[in-house]
């Protein structure tokens, strides 16, 4: 049992009279750890922390924060099978996936943020203006549940290069693994008040984080409704608002393409983190005279998923995250059936055999069309939707037409043919034929996806001020 009733705010663990909530493992459905639900005076004195940090720390030189991110790495490296143990208790991730995705990617940020550091020019000189790049003060990092770590590290990360102070709330679902992000940041020596946590929902510590007059930014990891809340909230002390939102990506399948490794390739990527990603491929579009064969390859691929519990070995996909996940999941697949879409493998209900945890079965839908509840609200979970399309121009279409704009996936037999139809998409990013994430580019999306970016060099951007002096040098 994790006991993480504290918070960290100014360099110091604090336990405070407030009520507690129990984490619970959705695997087994049962308490794995017990937090603190924070209120408005916990925020305060954070911000009070980070404020009165922000007078040093913001003038820090670039060599001593490329040292603290270096300290940072080292005891993150040591410390990486804690922060895996607690991603895979607190949201289900399979033990292999937790260390190798979820726990990794944590570390790439951290190490990509270092590189981008070590050749980022925060001055230069247009004329005999210089412009300076400064951090931007104190931040409100808040942050979602199912991908813990990666939406930590790659706001805290850049965060702490660019020479912000901030103010972390993980999601109440999922905070564990926050609470050893934290302990690694302390015992790396991050300077008193620089990073703060504090446990909490949204309507009480974020709306507080969004609201403060202290607080210079706030960037905000969730879905699009929060999102909103969040940047109204933010709108009355004019406050930078970064945003990572919705997603309901496309993922079009042109007519030259290898068929089989396309299909396979997409169905895979969407059941990864049991769906619950927000750049998933959960719209699959299909030539219509492909469409019978491409529901072949995925019945096919959409069984490989071995679904049970995340500690038992070769088990490659584990629960939701929570039980009102689930339940939004189950309710949407039973929407998708009421509108006449076809269950091609899957359906409501837990898979085989698992009568306990937050499990759902890896199903695919045909007979789709676009309008349909099943292809426009993001379901968030190993859903897959395939939707024939007559012509180019019509998946073209069909991919855009969505409120999101976060990713986009294009397979084609020929590379420059894919280049073309990801010019057209309407999304902050493309994969073609079955690219990864890459850490150094930029991520986030068009429309209600969002109005930021994070990652490599663009997300360290985020987190600064551009201030130009004129006269720096005389004029010629």
């Amino acid at each position: 049992m994790y006991d993480y009733r504290r918070f960290f705010i100014g360099g110091a663990w604090t336990r405070p009279d407030r009520p507690e909530l129990d984490v619970i493992n959705p695997a087994t459905e049962e308490p794995v750890g017990k937090i603190l639900m924070g209120n408005a005076a916990d925020v305060d004195a954070a911000v009070r922390a980070a404020r009165g940090a922000f007078e040093s720390y913001g003038e820090s030189s670039k060599d001593e924060r490329i040292a603290l991110l270096e300290r940072i790495i080292c005891v993150y490296e040591r410390r990486l099978d804690d922060v895996a143990r607690a991603i895979s208790d607190e949201m289900g991730a399979p033990t292999k996936f937790a260390r190798r995705a979820q726990a990794g990617s944590g570390l790439e940020h951290l190490t990509t943020a270092l590189a981008v550091l070590k050749d980022f020019e925060f001055e230069e000189m247009i004329g005999s203006t210089q412009l300076r790049r400064e951090p931007i003060g104190v931040c409100g990092l808040i942050t979602p549940w199912n991908w813990p770590i990666n939406q930590i590290s790659c706001k805290v990360a850049p965060a702490l290069a660019a020479g912000c102070t901030m103010i972390l709330k993980p999601s109440e679902v999922a905070p564990l693994s926050a609470h050893v992000f934290a302990e690694i940041l302390e015992e790396a020596g991050v300077p008193k008040g620089v990073f703060n946590l504090v446990d909490g929902d949204g309507p009480t510590v974020g709306e507080a984080l969004s609201r403060h007059p202290d607080i210079d930014m706030v960037s905000f990891t969730g879905s699009t409704r929060a999102g909103v809340l969040v940047a109204k909230a933010a709108a009355d002390t004019v406050k930078r608002v970064s945003q990572e939102l919705g997603g309901k990506s496309a993922n079009i399948i042109l007519e030259d393409a290898d068929l089989e490794a396309a299909v396979k390739t997409g169905v895979l990527s969407m059941m990864s983190n049991t769906g619950q990603s927000c750049n998933a491929p959960s719209r699959m579009l299909v030539p219509e005279k492909l469409y019978d064969k491409a529901l072949q390859v995925a019945k096919e691929f959409a069984q490989k998923p071995v679904v049970g519990d995340p500690k038992s070995e070769g088990v490659t996909m584990g629960p939701v995250a929570s039980k009102a996940q689930y339940d939004k999941i189950q309710r949407l697949i039973e929407k998708g059936i009421s509108e006449g879409a076809t269950v091609v493998v899957g359906g409501p209900g837990r898979p085989e055999g698992l009568q306990k945890g937050y499990f759902v079965r890896p199903t695919v839908f045909a007979n789709v069309n676009n309008s349909m509840t099943i292809a426009r609200e993001e379901i968030f979970g190993p859903v897959l939707t395939i939707i024939p399309y007559k012509d180019e121009e019509e998946a073209i279409r069909i991919a855009n037409d969505t409120v999101y704009g976060l990713s986009g996936y294009v397979y084609a037999g020929n590379l420059e043919h894919a280049r073309k139809v990801a010019r057209r998409l309407r999304t902050g990013m493309v994969h073609l034929n079955g690219a990864s994430t890459d850490a150094n580019a930029p991520f986030g999306g068009y429309k209600q996806s969002g109005n930021g970016r994070e990652w490599g060099r663009e997300g360290l951007k985020e987190f600064l001020e551009v201030k130009a002096v004129m006269g720096y040098v005389p004029a010629a």
